[in-house]
């Protein structure tokens, strides 16, 4: 994910569209003044404090640096960095007061360092939040475009207890010169999607679930035209990972408008695309059941013990591992389009990118007793990757087979599938379109981003130059 180019603004310019300047907020501009100027206080105060001392003055500065940093950090960022950086600032400002502030040096010199430092974390918080709206502020990624000639958006209005007809996506469409085509009950989504296309569609999109979102992005890839993503369905995982702002039905609309497009892959199944994940074993069977749509996590809860329990039949499923070790009876397989950072069964978590060119591999081999227990407990927390037996790894191809057809969950629809099934990823088949406006990134995206990434990003706020998140820069 990278910020615009010259060559990508001249593209632009071409198609008749003036790319969006993007600036930072003047309130998070004048935090990120503030937390700079501070945090160089800080390194002047101590200092200043120790001028007695020549060697400790050059050394508190230098002490100070790092504290300072991994505070920035610390404060920005979330999960494993955020506790690494907060246990390296708080290492490192004990060795200030212990070890280079002197009995004679600590009192009010002291204070005014950590004041000083408290003030300029604080700020940075501030200056480099990664909130719905915090994230508008920076430049989407990806190639800017000239709007759609023939847009065309299919949509489902019963999906997402109907979200079509809630926002009024018709007369929306209408509005902006797109063309909608209402699914019926017993229309063939993919027949109504290659229609539109023989009609002569540059852009097509769809307004439902991921499942429909997989069937009209392969329509497109074969096409070779753009995609548009609209978060009309219940969960909207795919429009999530897209950097969609997934309360913001009707703006998606945009895409079709100037907007920025770029490549990501699909993966499939013995043929069938899908955008997010395919789930065999536990997941697969609980997803059969009625009660789940309306109650996925309690439903999760209340089926795992059975599933899991002493009684349970072992899956009939058998693959590779990371360590080339044929592996059989594993009770949860996942893959995905691109890694996951998983969280639960029913929660999946987010993904960083939609463009490595790999699948996102993950399966749990788990015993009984304590070990299920602790299974079911680290799926409630959103936790799985701490438990035993659960392992996660890529690979652009992978092979599962049974001695029977397969039980599968295929972006959250319940299929029977023969053996073996065969997944491959599919680099950048298919090319998607964003708003201008839209965040641009998914919560994975935000992740455990690197120092020298989060202290550039901090000084170029103060200057009121917006950072891109750009995967390069970890």
């Amino acid at each position: 994910m990278s910020p615009t180019t010259p060559d990508q603004t001249d593209a632009a310019d071409e198609a008749g569209e003036v790319p969006p300047v993007h600036h930072v907020a003047e309130p998070d501009r004048a935090a990120a003044v503030g937390a700079v100027v501070l945090g160089v206080a800080a390194l002047v105060a101590g200092a200043v404090s120790l001028a007695g001392d020549l060697g400790r003055a050059l050394l508190a500065p230098a002490a100070l640096l790092v504290v300072v940093t991994a505070a920035w950090i610390a404060a920005t960022r979330t999960g494993a960095l955020r506790l690494l950086a907060s246990a390296l600032a708080v290492a490192a400002l004990a060795v200030v007061v212990i070890g280079i502030f002197t009995a004679e040096s600590r009192g009010l010199g002291l204070a005014i360092v950590i004041a000083l430092l408290l003030g300029s974390t604080t700020l940075s918080r501030r200056a480099l939040r990664r909130d719905p709206a915090a994230l508008k502020a920076l430049p989407t990624p990806g190639t800017p475009v000239g709007p759609a000639r023939r847009g065309v958006l299919i949509m489902n209005l019963k999906s997402g207890g109907g979200k079509a007809e809630e926002f009024d996506l018709e007369a929306e469409c209408r509005a902006r010169g797109i063309e909608p085509v209402v699914l019926g009950p017993d229309d063939d989504l993919l027949d109504l999607a290659e229609q539109a296309v023989a009609r002569g569609a540059d852009v097509i999109g769809m307004a439902g679930g991921d499942g429909s979102q997989a069937l009209v992005a392969t329509v497109a890839s074969a096409a070779g035209i753009p995609h548009v993503c609209i978060p009309a369905g219940t969960r909207n995982h795919f429009a999530l990972d897209l950097g969609l702002d997934r309360d913001d039905v009707v703006g998606a609309l945009d895409a079709y408008g100037p907007a920025v497009e770029r490549r990501i892959d699909l993966a499939e199944v013995n043929g069938r695309v899908f955008v997010n994940n395919v789930s065999l074993g536990v997941y697969a069977e609980i997803i059969q059941s009625p009660d789940y749509r309306d109650a996925k996590r309690q439903t999760t809860a209340a089926m795992l013990p059975e599933l899991l329990g002493p009684d349970a039949e072992p899956f009939d499923l058998h693959f590779e591992g990371p360590d080339g070790i044929d592996h059989h009876g594993a009770q949860v397989i996942q893959v995905s389009n691109n890694p996951y950072v998983l969280s639960s069964l029913a929660g999946f978590g987010s993904r960083a990118r939609l463009d490595t060119g790999e699948l996102g591999l993950a399966a749990a081999e788990i015993g009984r007793g304590v070990d299920i227990a602790a299974f079911v407990a680290a799926d409630a927390a959103g936790r799985l990757g701490s438990v035993a037996g659960w392992n996660e790894w890529t690979a652009p191809c992978f092979t599962v087979t049974s001695g029977a057809p397969i039980a599968v969950g295929i972006d959250g629809e319940a299929l029977v599938i023969d053996s073996p099934l065969e997944f491959r990823s599919r680099p950048g088949a298919v090319r998607v379109r964003l708003p201008h406006d839209a965040p641009g990134y998914s919560p994975a995206a935000l992740e455990d981003y690197s120092p020298a990434w989060t202290v550039g990003a901090l000084i170029r706020a103060a200057f009121g130059r917006p950072t891109p998140i750009d995967d390069d820069q970890r």
